[in-house]
């Protein structure tokens, strides 16, 4: 699908479009597993950490909302009711608009992500910060955001992006060849990779976006870990061609390119191995960010 031209769409600060609220004071440590979702601010798995039981009488928190983590501005489209964390800072911000719907919710929350994607842990927003957030939607003839529009351009994706997924079934179908891994060792991270380096950090107040820049990385599981490009600053740059990782989520990155890090980013010096091969050694490096991501509200 081309790129959506945004140059007639119009800024909205998210509390004129949306009711703003929080989830009651609850913790998953006082419930029982059952079937209903308890939302936290997780980045991963639509916000959803367990599915628990509810109290008795206890009120849910409804669905067809956006459901924003002020610790990294993940968002997520909650389509039932659910179980929101509440009464801490790294509670959930629920968003409620009577015209939200499946679709045009996906659309808005991946909106929100990257306008929030700023914030970090060192640096959370609250509810009050999200409220005032601006977001940039396609409008109709009145001025308004276009929930109709941002529904189709869903839908519309929604039927290619399963047509591509067909394809590529069909394709695994034809030849499913799995790896023998029988005559594989086992190897310590530091002894195989003793260069495991911490660069210099720059923080997000001391780099300026520029689209043609170099890769901003920082603690995140998507986009390579990439935040944003960034002016090239006139201190010291990462080496191309390294394995970068988080400190906390320990999720590992190829950097084919020149780049610079945030907080808390360590790389391993892969610069003598091919790309391919670093390719792969960074897909066998994926279960230990598994081991140690976090999860708030555990």
């Amino acid at each position: 699908m081309s790129k959506i031209d945004t140059r007639n769409w119009n800024n909205f600060i998210i509390k004129d479009i949306f009711d703003v609220k929080r989830p009651v004071a609850r913790s998953q440590a006082n419930y029982e597993d059952g079937d209903i979702a308890f939302v936290a601010s997780g980045n991963y798995n639509n916000g959803v950490l367990k599915y628990l039981s509810p109290q008795k009488n206890e009120e849910l928190d409804k669905g067809n909302c956006i459901t924003v983590s002020p610790i990294d501005g993940s968002s997520f489209y909650q389509e039932k009711n659910f179980l929101g964390r509440g009464g801490a800072g790294s509670s959930v911000i629920l968003l409620y608009n009577n015209n939200l719907n499946l679709y045009n919710g996906y659309f808005i929350a991946t909106v929100i992500r990257v306008v929030c994607s700023k914030y970090m842990y060192s640096d959370m927003a609250n509810k009050d910060t999200i409220s005032e957030e601006k977001i940039k939607l396609p409008v109709d003839a009145t001025g308004k955001p276009d929930f109709a529009y941002m529904e189709l351009y869903m839908r519309n994706l929604e039927a290619t992006v399963s047509a591509s997924l067909t394809k590529l079934q069909s394709a695994k179908q034809s030849k499913i060849c799995n790896i023998d891994v029988s005559t594989w060792g086992e190897f310590e991270i530091g002894k195989i990779f003793p260069n495991i380096i911490k660069p210099v950090v720059y923080h997000t107040r001391e780099v300026k976006q520029d689209k043609m820049g170099i890769p901003y990385v920082v603690r995140s599981k998507f986009n390579n870990g990439i935040k944003y490009r960034v002016k090239k600053p006139n201190g010291k740059i990462n080496p191309a061609k390294v394995i970068s990782f988080g400190a906390e989520n320990a999720t590992f990155f190829y950097q084919k390119f020149e780049w610079i890090s945030g907080r808390d980013i360590y790389y391993i010096d892969t610069s003598n191995i091919s790309e391919y091969a670093c390719l792969f050694i960074t897909a066998c490096l994926q279960p230990i960010a598994v081991k140690y991501s976090y999860n708030f509200g555990l």
